[in-house]
Formats: C-alpha cells, structure tokens, sequence
C-alpha cells in the first residue's frame, strides 16, 4: 500500500494582487498524474486546501475536478482534514457527497472522537488502513477559559488539550487494529494541522502562529507511538519532527511568497510492506516542478540594473520582488524599473524602496514607522512629501478614496 501525503495547497492565494490559478491547476495536474505513475492507493491532504474561508468560484473549481480525476485513477481513498486557513462548515458541508467518491472530509473537531477514526479498505474490500484524521484543534475546541488564569497555564491546558485528544483518537483507533488485525498488521496513520516544536518557517511564507499569544509549540511526544506514521501540514518548510523520520511536514506545494523562493517544494511517499516496523516503512521524497519562477533582488541600483540585465539576456519569465537599499532617494525607481522591461515576460510583483519609504514617513513625523500609520495617512504623507498644491488635494484625495472604496467592495467570490 502507498500513501502520498502533501499539504498547504493555499488555493485562490495571490501573490501582491497577481492570480495564481495557473500555477495552483498545474500543481494539481502533475499531482494527479503522479498519482497514476506511482500508483498511489491512499492520497493524504494535511489542511489549509484553500487560502481563505470564502474561497473564490475558480478555487472551488479547482479542488472538485482534481477531487473527480483521482476519484477515477486508481487512488482508492483520498483523506482530507481542515487546517486553520479553511472554514470547517466549508469543507464539510458536501462530505456526505464527497464520500461517494472515496473522499473523506474531517473539516473541523468532532463531537465524537471515533468520528475522527476512518478505517479505509483495499479493492478487496479488507481493512488495509486506519487514519486518524485529526484536523487543526481550535483554541476553544481543546481549553477551557477560566477567570486569572496565567500565560503558563494557557500554554500548558493547550499542550493537555491537543495530547489528550490526540491520545484518545489513538487508542479508539489501537482498539479497531486489535479487533481486524487478525491475519495482517494494519498500519495506523494519524494526521494533523499544528506547530512543532523547532518547526522550520521562512520570512514572508504567510505561516500564522496558531494560538496568539501563546508558546504553545507541541513537540513529537503528543504522537501515541502506536503511530506508524504522521502527516502534518501547517508549516511550509518540507521537514521531520524531532528528528523522528516518520513525522513529517511535507511543505506547501508551491512557494507562498518571496521567501520560499529559492526552497525545494515536495510530496511524501509512504510504502508500507507487510510489516509495521517503522525502521522498515519506506518514506521518500518527490521534488514538485517550479510553475512560476520566483525571485528577490534586493541592493544598490547597479546591483538591481545587472540582475535584471541578466534575467533579459535569459529570456526569464520571472515575477521579482526588488527591494533598493541605497543611499540616494529615487522617486522615479518604478518607471525605470518599468522601461528596463519593457517587451518581456518578466513581471515586478512588489518593489521596496526604503529610502522613499522612510523619506515619506519621515518627513513630518521623524518617530513614525509604518505600522503607525493607515493607508490613508501615508498617502496623506505622499501629498506633503511631494509638495503637491492644496487646490489639487481634494481631487485626488477623492480619486484615490474611490480606489480604495472599491477595492474593499470587490465580490472576492467573482473571477
């Protein structure tokens, strides 16, 4: 029996306003064929499937033709659990649906924790596999508040909290190994959406911290060692957990931001054998192709000019992020930037001018930083850097109001 364990899709995620859709259907076309050409029999995803709780009609549309194609390959099974970027109501409203196609959606806690139990079948129809598909354990779902409680006992009722379940989801599943293991040892493999103790993550990966305020990093020990395997998802760094070869993050298929730009992106292959000897469980990694090369320039104007020269001269379709760090004030660096492009694919997503920036926020206000400020009073700041005429503010104060007024009205569900 093989397994492949993948996580932190993000679909309907942007990059600085840019539609990613044809990167994220690639993904999930190489997956799929994957799927085929390994033979794959049980397809695990570790949550975070979409970037926002209202996903948009063509992140939508994505997932269910991926979730149709492998529901007619010769994957058997796919086990989808909830991480804290999904809306639980979301995920589960069409389970009962999904679960006619092999696909089983755990979106949120249960009531019960046997429903978090799913006991999964080979063609013959035989137990083969118990999964313990724990989704990402809310705050309130695992502690209670009380009045004058200490940040110590928040921490300590949240590590009770996760072990807890997580031990009892595993002994009911221990129980049901017992009771069908008659004849062949069945694997049990549990799942989860959380923060590891050490747990790698790159600047700019968009990874949350998961209980705000709190130090609430969970190490290996939570995991029952009736576990022969973990599929974990939340942080975007391909890893293992304590040094432990069967607890693994398997990574966010493609970078989620700049930072990740130079990083490897992975799935994980699970082989297991006749025996449940974790030193005999094959586990490999399969490297996912780069679909849209990403890349950060940061340095001097010159430095900046020759990188570019470069990605020309290569004939790159790259999206950039350009971070200038030199003394002089450029007020024109964008259009500059723009002329050097002209003609080719590559594309500036974002573009950090510190000097400017710290010009602008600086020029009335020496202690301000930006996170003092709004959107309206730096563009408030821009004016006055600028010397831009009172008789002219009105107007374009107006015309920029509007911009944003309709920037926060889009219907985020309309593409």
């Amino acid at each position: 029996m093989k397994l492949l364990h993948t996580s932190d899709w993000h679909l309907g995620r942007s990059l600085y306003g840019r539609k990613r859709y044809d990167e994220f259907g690639e993904f999930l076309n190489w997956l799929s064929q994957t799927i085929i050409t390994e033979k794959i029999d049980v397809l695990l995803v570790a949550g975070d499937i979409f970037d926002t709780s209202t996903p948009s009609n063509k992140a939508q549309e994505l997932y269910y033709q991926f979730l149709c194609k492998i529901a007619n390959s010769c994957c058997r099974h796919v086990v989808i659990i909830g991480g804290n970027h999904d809306s639980p109501t979301f995920l589960n409203a069409p389970k009962d649906l999904l679960r006619v196609l092999n696909v089983h959606v755990v979106g949120a806690m249960t009531e019960q924790p046997e429903d978090e139990v799913i006991t999964l079948c080979n063609k013959d129809d035989h137990p083969e596999v118990i999964i313990c598909a724990v989704p990402y354990l809310r705050d309130k779902d695992i502690r209670n508040v009380e009045a004058g409680e200490s940040i110590e006992d928040k921490n300590n009722k949240l590590i009770h909290g996760l072990k807890d379940h997580y031990a009892q989801v595993c002994q009911i599943a221990q129980t049901q190994r017992d009771d069908l293991s008659k004849t062949k040892p069945i694997p049990i493999i549990a799942m989860g959406h959380l923060f590891t103790a050490g747990g790698k993550t790159l600047d700019g990966d968009g990874v949350r911290e998961l209980y705000v305020g709190s130090l609430a990093h969970v190490d290996e020990s939570i995991f029952p060692k009736s576990i022969d395997y973990v599929a974990l998802g939340h942080l975007h760094v391909p890893q293992c957990v304590g040094k432990k070869n069967h607890i693994r993050y398997s990574g966010s298929p493609i970078p989620m931001g700049f930072g990740e730009a130079r990083q490897e992106k992975k799935v994980i292959i699970v082989d297991f054998e006749d025996t449940l000897n974790k030193d005999n469980i094959q586990i490999n990694e399969m490297s996912i192709p780069c679909f849209q090369a990403l890349e950060k320039i940061a340095g001097s104007q010159d430095k900046i000019y020759a990188r570019l020269a470069q990605l020309k001269q290569a004939d790159s379709s790259a999206w950039l992020e350009i971070e200038y760090t030199g003394k002089e004030v450029i007020s024109n660096f964008r259009e500059t930037l723009d002329e050097l492009l002209l003609d080719t694919d590559i594309e500036i997503r974002r573009i950090k001018n510190k000097r400017m920036t710290d010009s602008v926020i600086n020029a009335i206000y020496p202690d301000e930083t930006l996170d003092d400020l709004d959107v309206n009073d730096v563009f408030q700041r821009c004016l006055e850097r600028f010397d831009v005429p009172e008789e002219e503010r009105d107007i374009i104060t107006q015309a920029y109001l509007e911009i944003i007024k309709s920037l926060n009205e889009d219907d985020v569900n309309a593409e």
